[in-house]
């Protein structure tokens, strides 16, 4: 199987949030920092649009041992772009760019667990292309307008 990738998308292990997340998975779905999470049973993806709320949600799962990165690889969760694939070098996770419903007009980028055979998408709950990031990215930049 594979989760849908649009903005910026911390992608966890399933195994890991199970394991290590107080309360596991029930306490994790329970309570989602936004309404963009989704799990296709091996790996579970939430979405960002800032790398402030990214790096605040890595640091959350930190607490609770869940760790980003250690030597420049990924370790239990990896950050995702919805334009370029994973951030980091993953060796239990890729990206891939994909046709959704077999139409070549709808592309959208997923990431699934390493050797996942299983091509099924899953995607946050009310998600519909034709309003999504997907059908229409666009990128805004902060700072200073002129």
């Amino acid at each position: 199987m594979a989760v849908l990738i649009e903005a910026i998308s911390v992608v966890i292990k399933a195994t890991t949030v199970v394991e290590r997340y107080p309360g596991g998975w029930e306490a994790f779905e329970a309570d989602p920092p936004n309404r963009t999470l989704c799990a296709d049973g091996e790996l579970i993806r939430v979405g960002f649009m800032t790398p402030d709320d990214v790096r605040a949600f890595v640091d959350t799962l930190a607490i609770h041992g869940i760790k980003y990165k250690e030597d420049g690889k990924a370790v239990d969760l990896v950050v995702a772009d919805q334009q370029s694939g994973l951030l980091f070098s993953c060796d239990w996770a890729e990206c891939v760019r994909g046709r959704l419903e077999r139409d070549n007009h709808k592309i959208v980028m997923a990431c699934h667990l390493t050797g996942s055979k299983i091509e099924e998408l899953v995607t946050p709950d009310g998600w519909d292309y034709d309003s999504s990031l997907s059908a229409e990215f666009g990128f805004v930049e902060t700072g200073r307008v002129s």
